[in-house]
């Protein structure tokens, strides 16, 4: 399946700051079935830039870690046997790599192996693990890079390939603090109306100076509620257009290097009634204006799936008129719940309700919402007229949201009972994990 992109996630109204602290909230969508275009394609994760310290006078410097992942789109196939290329001859002079057990090297190039290639989406683990330091008579400022290539066998045509010179790591020597999150595995089975802990309880410097003090972000989506609340920080509640409670803190303790620093207590989350797929976000930074030398362990989510479901709904209705005429036609989406659904970094609405045009008639008033589709579902640059169109919810729905969807229709020729279906279905795929799936689907019927 294909990736949202930009302009998808624009259109929708994700706005920057959410976009930045979230990444993947929502309502799972069915893999793609046999009818749809069948295409996958290999990709390599790897971080755009990575900061190594100065080494100590009459010393080594610190190894830092450098992971590296593969995945592919397409849960329709199985990939495997994933070979991936890692060319470090860009860092002479700079710096030096430590090759994991899953890595062959053969002077500054090595060939890792993946055996097993997952799919796209948060919850996976990067399958080769780099370190690399700086050298030790390399100075502040110093660059180099790394690329990396990538095969593996499986996808539509037997071996998928990630498109060549577009993946590299620039490593630059520095110095300062470097404050950092762990990771924290995805909670699976809470139960609404229940009390977690997050894993997330501390904050390490690995960098080569201290930080003096640190501030903390937590941004919590719309099912979770902060149980304890810090001293030290403020807190911005949901707004109109949002779906995120905010926290800003602010902590005067000094991080030393190699020190972690715990945060005032345990921090306890309320899981909402309404919840499902949830998540909250941390991010901390150096204080005083210092710069955090390696962003990329600076900001971590924690996902959270609660025991819950939401049940979306469309309904149709009927409309009558003669040839000629022009007939107002409504239909409706609506979110019975219990639970909430939320895409807030990918930018993929909520839900699409497609709608099939009745025979006989045409559209000449059309929902801003809608995208005109011909019926293979090409999208067509003419705004009515067309034989499809493709509805898009935002973002969001909260539970017991109701959205209406005013059409117009002009009668050219009266079919007795002409039928328009109308179907919810994901951004993505075909399909919801909805309790009743039955009524995803309705029918506008015209003259009946």
């Amino acid at each position: 399946m294909t990736p949202v992109s930009v302009s998808r996630a624009l259109r929708l109204g994700a706005t920057g700051a959410v976009a930045a602290a979230l990444t993947a909230v929502g309502l799972a969508a069915a893999p793609a079935s046999a009818g749809d275009e069948q295409s996958d394609q290999l990709w390599i994760q790897v971080p755009y830039e990575k900061t190594v310290t100065v080494a100590p006078a009459g010393g080594s410097a610190r190894y830092r870690d450098l992971p590296v992942g593969l995945h592919h789109d397409n849960s329709d196939f199985s990939v495997t046997d994933g070979r991936l290329t890692v060319d470090a001859s860009g860092l002479a002079g700079v710096a030096e790599v430590a090759w994991p057990d899953n890595c062959v090297p053969s002077g500054a190039t090595a060939v890792c192996s993946v055996p097993e290639v997952p799919v796209q989406g948060w919850g996976y683990e990067e399958q080769v693990k780099l370190k690399v330091r700086a050298l030790s008579d390399a100075t502040s400022g110093a660059q180099g890079k790394i690329t990396y290539e990538a095969s593996a066998k499986g996808g539509p045509e037997g071996e998928l390939v990630a498109p060549h010179n577009s993946f590299d790591t620039t490593v630059t020597v520095g110095s300062g603090p470097d404050l950092g999150i762990p990771r924290a595995e995805k909670l699976d089975g809470a139960r609404p109306g229940s009390t977690v802990t997050a894993p997330v309880s501390a904050v390490t410097n690995t960098g080569n100076e201290p930080a003096n003090g640190f501030t903390l972000q937590l941004w919590a989506t719309y099912g979770l509620d902060f149980a304890t609340k810090y001293p030290q920080c403020t807190y911005t509640a949901p707004g109109a257009g949002t779906a995120v409670t905010r926290a800003t803190c602010a902590f005067d303790t000094v991080v030393e290097p190699g020190a972690t620093v715990e945060l005032p207590g345990p921090l306890k989350l309320d899981i909402a009634r309404h919840a499902l797929y949830e998540r909250i976000d941390f991010g901390v930074e150096p204080a005083g204006g210092a710069t955090d030398i390696q962003t990329d362990d600076n900001n971590v989510s924690w996902i959270i799936e609660a025991t819950n479901k939401a049940d979306f709904e469309v309904r149709g209705g009927t409309v009558r008129g003669k040839a000629g005429t022009t007939v107002p036609a409504t239909f409706t989406f609506l979110n019975r719940g219990p639970a909430w659904v939320g895409h807030l970094g990918s930018g993929d609405a909520a839900a699409v309700v497609r709608f099939h045009v009745p025979e006989g008639t045409r559209a000449t008033a059309v929902p801003e919402s809608c995208e005109p589709r011909a019926l293979t579902g090409e999208p067509l640059e003419a705004r009515l007229g067309a034989p499809r169109y493709d509805c898009y919810l935002p973002i969001w729905v909260k539970q017991n949201t109701k959205a209406d969807f005013p059409f117009t229709l002009t009668i050219d020729r009266v079919v007795k009972s002409a039928t328009g279906t109308l179907e919810a279905r994901p951004d993505w795929g075909t399909s919801f994990p909805d309790p009743n799936p039955r009524n995803n689907t309705s029918k506008l019927v015209v003259n009946p």
